[in-house]
């Protein structure tokens, strides 16, 4: 595995103001100091505790044998600790995942469904190296604030079903798992509390003999190790018109979720990771999942936030130990994970989303300072992301009503003056001042804020001179096409009144757009 080269302070603060230790996020380091290799081993633990249940939940959405999403974790987290841009970030089977291949699985069976994940490898390898995460810059904070929340509504929704209508006992089960997680760490951050908090319920259970779903009750666990082969699909066009629609759904989503991800540890360690190496990262993670046959994945907020957060993990190797864990907990001791009681990786799930949810952003001293358009951009996020269960919706429509919302403030300030109407020479000249940025949401009622029948007129009441009208764009800057057609239906416009406007002002990259659009697009 190769070590970040980015380093982080000793004490770093999350968005909702918590302080978390940061050590270097380095391998060599962790591997030299018994204390924070114990920490990155010990958080990959309770990763892949907590990945089995979802694994499995996941696996059952999208309609596959639980298997398939237990080795897709495990191969995808392997090979993301190796190849991904983002130290401690976890890479397994999502949710995201599960509804996009669901349908595919459904119609045609669990092979396409592997062809559609190697496709989807390599699309996103594809758009990685093209630079895909570039677009990152394009989300706004409001997104980000409302992508943190509606995962960490998520993750508490998607424990209701463990919470309604079950023994009795869960209830005081669950509790004591949220104390421990919330009161261990005042007394000793040695352990991760998450962790003690499993194995204390656990031992509750079985020497009270308290009868609760467990984790073997979710489905069952393989015996055997996963095995490398290739999909039996025909290699025909057909095949590929039907499983490319959901391998570059498979690609969107998942660059989109883990580059947000990357994101969010990013700002909580305050270190930088290479968003580039991630996004074909995890291309290559889903390839090698699909040559074992699993069913794809991505990054993992809520199992992220226990490595990170909750553990205090910096480095690859706990990602790497997750998968491995993972997969001798379900292979060689899956009898014993089978007894876990689902109320102790509830309790750690509830205790993520709530650490996850960013508190501060709902403060009414906060939303009151804050513009409205923010807010709205963010609880658009978050009701689509909830409404929809996907997170790439949710983003996108984000990003969309926050720049639907920042075209019209922008627009507002582009204003046209009607600075002058004096003598020049044997004519009148009337002088327009444009200010402002014009692109479409500027430039679309651009024709009608010029007076052309009171500059024609201008000319006559002067003794029948000339009238010559001067456009100045000196304090403006053409952005698109369509301004660009505007100003040639303003010219048109005063050419029916017998008038031959003047643009001046221009500064080069204006001119050169007008000048390879001018006249062009007319009729269009």
């Amino acid at each position: 595995m190769r070590g970040a080269t980015e380093r982080g302070p000793s004490a770093v603060t999350v968005p909702n103001g918590a302080s978390v230790s940061a050590a270097p996020a380095r391998v060599l380091d962790a591997l030299r100091s018994p204390r924070l290799l114990t920490r990155e081993a010990l958080a990959g633990l309770v990763v892949a505790l907590a990945l089995i249940p979802e694994a499995i939940s996941f696996s059952i959405i999208a309609g596959v044998d639980p298997r398939v999403g237990l080795f897709a974790s495990f191969t995808m987290a392997v090979t993301i600790a190796i190849v991904g841009g983002r130290p401690a970030m976890i890479s397994a089977a999502t949710g995201a995942v599960a509804l996009v291949i669901a349908p595919l699985v459904k119609s045609h069976g669990v092979d396409y469904l592997v062809a559609a994940v190697l496709l989807g490898g390599v699309i996103q390898i594809v758009l990685g190296l093209a630079g895909f995460a570039k677009l990152m810059r394009f989300v706004p904070r409001s997104v980000m604030v409302g992508f943190v929340n509606a995962l960490a509504i998520l993750i508490f929704i998607a424990q209701l079903p463990h919470l309604i209508d079950v023994p009795w006992m869960v209830y005081p089960l669950v509790a004591v798992g949220i104390a421990v997680i919330v009161l261990l760490p005042k007394l000793t951050k040695a352990v991760p509390s998450p962790l003690v908090a499993i194995v204390l319920v656990t031992a509750a259970v079985l020497i009270a003999g308290i009868a609760v779903p467990t984790v073997g009750d979710e489905g069952a666990l393989p015996h055997g190790l996963p095995v490398p082969g290739i999909p039996q699909v025909p290699f025909t066009l057909e095949t590929l018109g039907i499983i490319a629609p959901y391998a570059l759904g498979l690609a969107v989503v998942g660059l989109l979720e883990s580059l947000m991800t990357a994101r969010l540890v990013d700002e909580i360690t305050e270190t930088r990771s290479s968003a580039t190496r991630e996004a074909w990262g995890q291309g290559v993670a889903n390839l090698v999942t699909g040559v074992f046959g699993g069913m794809g994945g991505c990054a993992m907020i809520g199992q992220t936030m226990i490595n990170v957060r909750a553990s205090g993990a910096r480095t690859r190797i706990s990602t790497f130990l997750a998968g491995v864990f993972l997969l001798i907990l379900v292979v060689v001791l899956g009898d014993v994970v089978a007894i876990i009681p689902m109320a102790a990786l509830v309790a750690v799930m509830v205790m993520v989303s709530v650490g996850t949810f960013d508190w501060h952003s709902i403060r009414p001293s906060v939303l009151r300072r804050m513009p409205l358009g923010e807010t709205t951009v963010m609880v658009v996020t978050v009701a689509v992301v909830v409404a929809t269960s996907n997170l790439a919706i949710g983003v996108g429509v984000g990003v969309l009503v926050a720049a639907v919302i920042f075209a019209r403030r922008v627009a507002r300030f582009a204003t046209v003056h009607r600075e002058a109407v004096e003598p020049a020479g044997d004519a009148v000249l009337v002088r327009y001042r444009v200010e402002g940025e014009l692109f479409f949401a500027s430039s679309n009622d651009l024709v009608s804020r010029f007076d052309y029948a009171a500059d024609e007129a201008a000319g006559g009441a002067a003794g029948g001179a000339g009238v010559d009208v001067e456009i100045d764009l000196s304090a403006s800057h053409i952005w698109d096409a369509s301004t660009v057609v505007a100003l040639d239906a303003v010219t048109r416009r005063y050419a029916q009144h017998g008038i031959e406007p003047r643009v001046v002002g221009l500064n080069a990259p204006s001119a050169a757009l007008r000048e390879r659009l001018g006249g062009v697009l007319a009729g269009h």
